[in-house]
């Protein structure tokens, strides 16, 4: 090439190199365009021609930043072209476009949080697996063939179910619990019937009595399926025939009453049980949680530790 053997004859000669940088564009050989045109304003540094195909070799090599910087040097020496003008604003709009796919790519995907549904034969169970969920987070809405839920995640995103139910529900008598690891949902069935789907256009014309089967079972995570539907008739069943009287009847009240009791209840009857001997059964926590229950047994009984 006559420019490099000119530059072997007198190698600081600024308008060579401007000249090589614009031969290697033409080539598209962009690096060694970029790496002349700097060569070329060692020499001169007030060559705007040369910013000028610096910065073209350096937009052809992705490196918009720097090419929107050679650009702009180079306007601020010859305002008349417009070439600077137009390559300035397309490496704007590059790097705008650029940061944008960025900011999406940074952005957290909003979290998949899973639902599902079982049934008994007076409810529609919905349960969103949430975990850590503030009650005051959480809003559900029933209308007679609507649910909708919303709940505020821990992350600060909202979580939004709307279900079109299957068949009605009465809205009233339908309710919400908030848990550590999950939000319930039960929603109340007007009569008992079995809903073959959560969702869809019901026909009241085909409403099936609800009976138990092995079609719609309860959540589980054994190695066995069980049929959790007739163990619920059958327990209701023994309940409403089962006559307890004396101790048995005392002690199932105090099972009902942990097993309904808040956190708080419960802490309150274990600690009073275990630290009074068995003779203290209280289920205030802000009495018994500050202070150490004392022995305190029947008057007609004498507690002995063993």
């Amino acid at each position: 090439m006559e420019l490099t053997t000119a530059l072997e004859k007198n190698p600081d000669d600024a308008e060579c190199y401007c000249q090589r940088a614009y031969a290697h564009i033409l080539l598209q050989k962009y690096a060694d365009a970029v790496a002349d045109a700097k060569k070329s304003l060692e020499l001169n540094p007030n060559n705007a021609v040369a910013f000028l195909r610096k910065g073209l070799g350096e937009y052809h090599i992705k490196n918009y930043a720097s090419a929107l910087e050679s650009f702009r040097e180079g306007q601020r020496l010859d305002s008349v072209d417009d070439a600077f003008t137009i390559w300035i604003k397309r490496c704007e709009e590059t790097l705008n476009a650029s940061q944008t796919d960025l900011n999406m790519q940074q952005q957290p995907l909003p979290p998949k949080i899973k639902y599902d549904w079982y049934q008994t034969e007076s409810q529609v169970i919905v349960t969103i697996m949430i975990k850590n969920a503030q009650k005051d987070d959480v809003s559900v809405q029933f209308l007679e063939r609507k649910m909708n839920a919303s709940v505020r995640l821990p992350s600060g995103e909202d979580f939004n179910l709307k279900l079109d139910l299957l068949h009605s529900i009465v809205p009233e008598q339908s309710t919400f619990k908030v848990l550590s690891t999950k939000v319930e949902i039960k929603m109340k069935k007007p009569e008992a019937v079995r809903w073959e789907k959560l969702e869809g256009q019901g026909d009241s014309l085909k409403l099936k009595q609800f009976t138990p089967d092995t079609q719609h079972l309860y959540p589980s995570s054994s190695h066995y399926t069980r049929n959790w539907d007739k163990l619920v008739v059958e327990i209701k069943e023994e309940e409403k025939n089962e006559k307890l009287e004396g101790d048995a009847a005392l002690n199932k009240l105090f099972q009902q009453i942990y097993s309904d009791g808040t956190d708080e209840v419960k802490r309150a009857m274990n600690k009073s049980f275990m630290e009074s001997g068995g003779t203290v059964l209280s289920t205030n926590w802000s009495d018994v949680g500050k202070r150490k229950v004392e022995v305190n047994p029947p008057d007609d009984v004498e507690w002995k530790k063993f």
